[in-house]
């Protein structure tokens, strides 16, 4: 009995988080990393994770949930035409690039320092959400090509591998900072999560292959039990999110988000001190 409640606690815990991730996936368009990744941190000590692999944990098993759940949601999304597939097609070559790139940098640091990145990242975004000069400012009539196309989705995909997130608070923030309205942001930067997450996951189950301290059912820093409880839920909620981000007006939805992820980044933070 004792150990069936053990096993329950966690995976009653991922189930929960998998909603949560697959919600706000489609409400903002994010891959839902920014609260997979919070979540993995307090429930995978419990599967047996030890601490110098915690955090690398968390981001590889989060990219691994991402590619369903944003796949779920750019569908949703694309029934709405809020989907730019375009901008996802001539982006995603660079993109992968610097997903790949961002998973070697993932294998130099320590689980500590990647919860710093993680928290530091996340409030910096909160920053742009709930500052009106910065979320309604415009700095191009379009989305840009060339050099600047390859520079922005390259790190785009660095960071993202960096933090476990499919990019979609990036994709989203790029997109409104060149003039596209909030909803088809979001509805496009729901489907940069599988871009992003696919190689993610598969470089952070090569970084860590036959890494100590992992729990049960890990191919390398994925724990595929972990991302299959999430991915569950996460797919059946997403398409809820997304009804709800087509109801909802553009300055509720930023603020929301912004107070998010203060709650996520001091968070992270403090896990990783």
């Amino acid at each position: 009995m004792g150990q069936t409640g053990s096993f329950l606690l966690p995976l009653a815990a991922l189930l929960a988080a998998g909603a949560g991730a697959g919600f706000a996936g489609g409400l903002f368009g994010i891959g839902g990393g920014f609260v997979v990744v919070p979540a993995l941190m307090l429930i995978l000590p419990l599967l047996g994770t030890e601490p110098d692999q915690l955090t690398h944990v968390a981001v590889g098993t989060s990219l691994a949930s991402i590619i369903f759940t944003s796949i779920r949601s750019v569908n949703a999304h694309a029934r709405r035409g809020a989907v730019d597939f375009e901008l996802l097609r001539t982006w995603a070559p660079w993109v992968v690039i610097g997903t790949v790139l961002g998973t070697w940098v993932a294998d130099m640091i320590s689980s500590a320092t990647l919860a710093i990145i993680f928290g530091v990242g996340v409030l910096l975004f909160a920053v742009h959400f709930l500052t009106p000069a910065l979320h309604d400012r415009r700095v191009a009539a379009a989305m840009p090509d060339g050099t600047t196309r390859a520079g922005l989705a390259g790190g785009l995909g660095l960071l993202s591998a960096l933090l476990g997130i499919g990019g979609g608070t990036i994709t989203t923030v790029v997109m409104t900072m060149c003039g596209a309205p909030i909803h088809r942001a979001i509805g496009t930067a729901s489907g940069m999560g599988a871009i992003i997450a696919f190689p993610g996951a598969v470089g952070f189950m090569v970084i860590g292959f036959m890494a100590p301290g992992l729990p049960w059912g890990s191919v390398g820093y994925v724990n595929l039990p972990a991302a299959l409880a999430i991915i569950v839920t996460s797919v059946l909620v997403a398409p809820l999110g997304v009804a709800a981000a087509h109801k909802l007006s553009a300055p509720l939805l930023r603020t929301v988000f912004g107070f998010y992820l203060i709650f996520v980044g001091i968070t992270m933070i403090a896990n990783g001190q």
